[in-house]
């Protein structure tokens, strides 16, 4: 018998816990729950200090971004040398989250090591420059590179370097946003559309909680968001049938915008590769389209997070929560500056501009419906991504979490409504389809996004 862990016979356990007969079976699964967790802290302890660093090292490149804004003229520059990096150093690590995915559901080469640096970098760059970015795909990233890593440290069979790198998804996605519990649901939902996958239940719940907890632990502080509820309703918002159909329409409209972003972000990749074959130059074209794209415009509100707004500046998450604090068109400009950004090859994550976008979009429908704008500005926040990464219960969850559980229902019929309507497409094309969103479509189970994307259309199929 191989030393390597398997799930349900961790190896590494002393002697006198054995396998244990069948009918003592509370130890058995204190036996196992204490394998999982020997899986799940020291990847949670590297993730959640990783996107520590992180979050302090973004912060720091943002606030000199904000007050040098002429190195917006240096985004070229920045470009290459992220673009060159990546194609000496890289070895597939391009792949980003898509790699993850594939190797946990079909171990390969593995993740390399040289993925979290790489990252890491890699989006330091894109925001010191201006670039429009997020910081999911790098915090991931990390935390599934370090899950690699481990897994290599300690010789595991395959099945649980599959267990360690959901492991290292969930403690990095919970500790960049400061939602463990979405974290954890996150890494179970994201791998295929449609099912969860429950048999990593534990081990990635304690991944998420010990990952947001260690990067709180070295002083990193989230945004807080504030959603007014009145004191009156109680726990929960009453149903209003207005408000609920105004809600899932609104949802609706938030699954073709996360559609729109994916295709387009997609579609923008193809097209740089096509005009500049040498991947390294491609930055530098999707830096020169930023810069005027900055200057058209007037406003340097599109770029970087977009969680506050820069100096000067007026559109930002937070703002989208006022009355007047966003334009009807600012969810349409930052998903242009962030489908440029990403699709040309800088590095960063889809998620963060994904919350500016639906929170402005849906303080736009807010006003359009004639609803409180903070209300469905929230709503946007948690379903274009829904919508977008075909995770629409870890971001109900998520707006639980961000928001509070008042209006718990509305975040999942928004989430809900968007999941459905977002198509099969997404930001992530490694994901599985599990299970069709629409009835009467041939899609063999199990195949990936990529291959629905790039399947011919049966004409004749009547």
């Amino acid at each position: 018998m191989d030393k390597g862990v398997i799930l349900g016979e961790f190896s590494f356990l002393p002697p006198f816990m054995s396998p244990l007969p069948h009918s003592v079976s509370l130890l058995r699964d204190f036996r196992q729950w204490l394998g999982w967790v020997f899986l799940a802290l020291p990847v949670a302890l590297l993730a959640g200090s990783a996107s520590a660093l992180f979050l302090w090292a973004l912060g720091e490149v943002t606030r000199v971004q904000w007050e040098q804004p002429h190195l917006l003229w240096f985004l070229p520059l920045g470009g290459v040398a992220v673009g060159l990096l990546y194609h000496y150093l890289g070895k597939g690590s391009d792949r980003g989250n898509n790699l993850l995915i594939d190797e946990i559901h079909q171990p390969g080469g593995g993740v390399p090591a040289r993925m979290a640096p790489l990252v890491l970098i890699g989006t330091l760059v894109t925001h010191l420059f201006g670039g429009s970015a997020g910081r999911e795909g790098t915090a991931v990233q990390m935390g599934g590179s370090l899950a690699g890593l481990v897994a290599r440290w300690l010789r595991l069979r395959p099945e649980n370097r599959r267990l360690m790198l959901m492991c290292g998804i969930a403690a990095g996605f919970g500790a960049v946003f400061g939602t463990p519990l979405t974290g954890a649901l996150f890494a179970l939902e994201v791998l295929v559309i449609g099912r969860l996958q429950y048999d990593a239940l534990i081990p990635v719940l304690v991944a998420s909680i010990v990952g947001d907890a260690t990067c709180s632990a070295w002083g990193i502080h989230h945004t807080v968001y504030h959603l007014e509820v009145s004191a009156a309703a109680g726990n929960h918002a009453p149903l209003q049938v207005l408000l609920l159909g105004k809600v899932a329409l609104a949802g609706i409209a938030f699954g073709l915008c996360g559609r729109f972003f994916a295709e387009l972000t997609h579609g923008f990749q193809r097209l740089f590769a096509r005009w500049v074959p040498y991947a390294p130059l491609r930055p530098a074209l999707g830096a020169v389209v930023v810069i005027a794209l900055v200057h058209a415009l007037g406003t340097r509100d599109y770029l970087g997070l977009g969680v506050t707004a820069p100096p000067g500046g007026q559109v930002s998450i937070l703002s989208s929560f006022e009355q007047d604090g966003v334009t009807p068109w600012s969810w349409w400009w930052k998903t242009i500056y962030t489908a440029v950004t990403l699709g040309s090859g800088f590095k960063g994550g889809e998620v963060t501009p994904l919350f500016f976008i639906g929170s402005t979009f849906g303080h736009t429908l807010g006003l359009l419906l004639h609803e409180p704008v903070a209300l469905f500005a929230a709503l946007g926040f948690i379903a274009v991504f829904a919508g977008a990464a075909n995770t629409p219960l870890s971001c109900t969850v998520m707006g639980i979490e961000l928001f509070g559980s008042h209006y718990a229902l509305y975040f999942a019929v928004a989430c809900f409504m968007a999941y459905f309507f977002s198509g099969h497409t997404g930001i992530y094309l490694s994901q599985r389809l599990g299970v069709s969103k629409h009835d009467g479509q041939s899609i063999p189970p199990g195949s990936t996004l990529r291959e629905v994307r790039d399947r011919k259309p049966d004409t004749n199929k009547q």
